[in-house]
C-alpha cells in the first residue's frame, strides 16, 4: 500500500516563514495559518491525524493520536498569554502527540517525553524553522549526513541518550524530548525546557492505581478509523495486558500472534490460556516458517532520517503487516515499550542501598545470587563515584576490548560499550572523539540511578519504535504503542524504583495495576518468551546475499567498513550473537546510505574524512 507518512514543517509568524512555504518538499501540502494570516503548519497528514483549538490570537495544534475534546483543548487554549503558557496543557495532554502552539508572533513545537514522536529545528536564509523530521529539513536546506554520528553507530552499535538524539543530518539539531523549541517573530530560536522526571517516591500500592488508570485510558480511546482493531497477543504480559484491556471496550478486535521460537519458549502456553479467557474474540496466528527468514533479502529502505535499526526481521515483520492489512485491521496495538516501562538491570541498587540501605541489601543479596557475581566487584562497583559523563570516558578507552564476562555485576550507569569487529582505524578514531564529546555534556537524567535507566532506555526506545511505526504504515496499518504514552510513562516513573523493578517478581508495578482487569495466570507470569535459537541458523541461510549486497559496499567506500574482516565474521561457522547485532546495524546503515544515494546522488558519494 505504501501510506505516505505524516509529517510537519513548523513557520514561523515572520516573513520570512512565510516565504519558506515554496520550499516545503511537498507537492501541494495541507497548509494551516497563523492569526495573522501567514503560514503556521505545512506538511502532509490523514484525515483526524491533527486537531486545531483557536482562541483570539491564540492557536494549538495536536498532531497525532490525542483523545482530549476539542472543547477542552480550546479552554486550554483561551488561557494563552505567551507559548510558555503551554506548560499547563502540555503537562495533562493525553495519548501521544506533537504539541504546537502559535501565540502573539511566537511558535512552540515539542516532541513526546520517550522521543517516539520528535522534534527538530534549522535555520533558512536566517529564519528558523522547525519540523517533526529531520530530513525534511535536511532536503529544504541541503544539509549533509553527519559521518561522524555514522561512524559511531557503525562502530559502537548501542546510541544512549543524549548520543542517540542527535540529528543524522548537520546543521539541523533535534530537540530532546522533555523540551520545546520556540521560534520567535524577529528571527531568532531557543530551546526550552518544560519537564521533569517525577520523584520516585510512590509505594507501589499508592502508584498502580494511576498507572491502571492511564493505561485503560489510552487504550479505551483508541480506535481506528476504518476496519477492525487488531493486537499482538504473544503470551508476554505487557501484549496480553493491552488485549485485555480493549476488548472491554471494542469487542470486535483481533489478536494475532507468531508461533514458534526456543524449545523453552513457553509464550504459546500462556498465549492459548489468554485467548480461552477472551471468548469471542478472532485470534489470527501465523507460523515464524512462513515469513520471510532473518536477514532475507531485499535489502531496502525508502526512509531517509536516520539509518534503519532493526533490519533482521525487517521483511518478515512487513510479511506480517501485510496479513493484518488482509484480514481488516484498520489499527493496530502492541506492546512494545512495556520492557523499558517496567523492567531494568540491577544498577538502581547503587542508589537504594544509599538511601535505604537494608532494602537495598535484602535485593542486592538476590541479584548477587541469580548473577553470581563476586562480592568484591559487587562491593567495588557500589562504592564507585564514576560520572555519566565518565562512563562515556571509560566507553571510548575500552572500544576494542573483550565484552566483560558472565558473572559480572551490573551495577554501572550502563552495559558495556564494544566495537564491532569490521570497523576500520578510522571508523574507531572518529567513534572515540564522538564518545569523547559526549562525556563532556552527559548529565544524568535524573539523581536516582533507576530512574536514569529508565528514562535513558525510554529515550533511546521511542526513535525505534518509531522505524516500527513508519514500517507498519508503509503496508497499511497504523500502529499505536499505548506504554509509551506520555501519562502512561509519567504515572510508572512516579513509583519507587525498589518497587518498579525487583529480583522477586516479574514487572511488579504492571501486575499490581492490572489486578482484576487481567487474568492471574498472566500477571503472576516470572519468564519471559524466548524467539532467539533460530537466529544463527536463519543468519547463515543468507550470508551468500550479504556478501553479495556488501560487495560494493558504500560504508567500505568511506572507509568505515573493514571488508575482508566483514566476510571472515560472514563465513564463521558459527556467528557471535554480538557480532550479530552488529550485523544489523552495517546493514542498516548500509541501506540508508544507498537511499541517500538514490535521493541525492552527491551526498551520498562524499568520502569520510579521517579523524584527526
Amino acid at each position: 500500500m505504501n501510506a505516505e507518512p505524516s509529517s510537519l514543517v513548523v513557520l514561523p509568524d515572520s516573513p520570512g516563514g512565510a516565504a519558506l512555504l515554496p520550499r516545503v518538499p511537498y507537492q501541494r501540502p495541507s497548509v494551516l495559518f497563523h492569526s495573522s494570516g501567514r503560514p503556521w503548519l505545512a506538511g502532509r497528514w490523514a484525515p483526524g491525524e491533527i486537531r486545531v483549538a483557536i482562541a483570539g490570537r491564540a492557536r494549538v495544534a495536536v498532531f497525532g493520536f490525542c483523545p482530549m475534546p476539542v472543547e477542552r483543548l480550546t479552554a486550554y487554549t483561551a488561557r494563552l498569554r505567551t507559548v510558555a503558557d503551554a506548560d499547563t496543557l502540555a503537562r495533562v495532554l493525553p495519548g501521544s502527540a506533537h504539541l504546537i502552539a502559535s501565540v502573539n508572533g511566537q511558535v512552540r513545537l515539542q516532541g513526546t517525553l520517550t522521543n517516539l514522536r520528535r522534534a527538530f529545528h534549522t535555520r533558512i536564509d536566517a529564519t528558523p524553522v522547525a519540523s517533526t523530521r529531520a530530513d525534511l529539513l535536511a532536503e529544504m536546506t541541503g544539509a549533509d549526513l553527519d559521518e561522524d554520528l555514522l561512524a559511531a553507530h557503525l562502530t559502537e552499535m548501542q546510541l544512549l541518550p543524549p548520543l542517540i538524539e542527535k540529528s543524522w543530518w548537520r546543521t539541523v539539531h533535534s530537540v530532546p524530548p522533555d523540551s520545546s523549541i520556540v521560534l520567535a517573530d524577529d528571527g531568532t530560536a531557543r530551546t526550552v525546557r518544560w519537564w521533569r522526571p517525577p520523584d520516585p517516591v510512590l509505594p507501589i500500592q499508592k502508584g498502580a492505581p494511576a498507572v491502571r488508570a492511564a493505561l485503560r485510558e489510552s487504550v479505551a480511546e483508541r480506535r481506528p478509523a476504518t476496519g477492525r482493531l487488531s493486537l499482538d497477543l504473544s503470551g508476554g504480559m505487557d501484549s496480553t495486558t493491552l488485549c485485555f484491556l480493549a476488548v472491554e471496550q471494542n469487542p470486535d478486535l483481533f489478536t494475532f500472534r507468531w508461533t514458534g521460537g526456543s524449545v523453552a519458549n513457553d509464550d504459546p502456553i500462556f498465549a492459548a490460556e489468554a485467548a480461552r479467557l477472551l471468548p469471542g474474540v478472532e485470534h489470527l496466528e501465523m507460523s515464524e516458517g512462513s515469513a520471510p527468514a532473518l536477514f532475507a533479502p531485499p535489502y531496502a529502505t525508502s526512509d531517509l532520517e536516520a539509518p534503519w535499526t532493526m533490519t533482521r526481521g525487517l521483511n518478515g515483520s512487513a510479511h506480517c503487516v501485510r496479513m493484518l492489512a488482509e484480514h481488516g485491521s484498520g489499527l493496530h496495538l502492541a506492546g512494545h515499550g512495556g520492557d523499558e516501562v517496567f523492567t531494568a538491570s540491577a544498577s538502581y541498587l547503587h542508589t537504594l542501598i544509599r538511601r535505604r540501605p537494608l532494602t537495598g541489601l535484602r535485593q542486592l543479596r538476590v541479584y548477587r545470587s541469580l548473577g553470581r557475581w563476586s562480592w568484591r566487584r559487587t562491593l567495588a562497583d557500589l562504592a564507585s563515584r564514576q560520572s555519566w559523563g565518565d562512563w562515556w570516558r571509560e566507553s571510548a578507552d575500552h572500544l576494542t576490548d573483550p565484552l566483560p564476562r558472565p558473572g559480572t555485576p551490573e551495577l554501572g550507569w550502563a552495559d558495556a560499550v564494544r566495537a564491532s569487529p569490521w570497523a576500520t582505524a578510522d571508523a574507531l578514531a572518529t567513534t572515540r572523539r564522538v564518545l569523547y564529546a559526549i562525556a563532556d555534556e552527559a548529565e544524568p537524567l535524573a539523581d536516582d540511578r533507576g530512574q536514569h535507566e529508565a528514562l535513558t532506555s525510554l529515550r533511546a526506545a521511542g526513535p525505534l519504535c518509531q522505524q516500527i511505526q513508519r514500517e507498519y504504515l508503509d503496508c497499511g496499518v497504523p500502529l499505536d504503542l499505548p506504554y509509551l504514552d506520555d501519562r502512561v510513562v509519567e504515572a510508572a516513573l512516579a513509583v519507587r524504583t525498589s518497587d518498579r523493578f525487583t529480583p522477586w517478581r516479574y514487572k511488579p508495578l504492571l501486575a499490581t495495576a492490572m489486578r482484576g482487569l487481567v487474568p492471574d495466570v498472566i500477571l503472576d507470569r516470572t519468564t519471559k518468551g524466548n524467539y532467539q535459537d533460530d537466529d544463527d541458523a536463519e543468519a547463515h541461510r543468507h550470508v551468500p546475499d550479504l556478501l553479495d549486497y556488501f560487495a560494493d559496499s558504500a560504508l567500505a567506500a568511506r572507509g568505515l567498513l573493514d571488508l575482508d574482516v566483514l566476510r571472515s565474521c560472514l563465513l564463521e561457522p558459527r556467528m557471535d550473537d554480538e557480532w550479530e547485532a552488529h550485523l544489523e546495524t552495517a546493514l542498516g546503515c548500509e541501506m540508508w546510505l544507498r537511499a541517500i544515494a538514490d535521493a541525492r546522488p552527491a551526498t551520498a558519494r562524499r568520502t569520510h574524512a579521517p579523524a584527526p
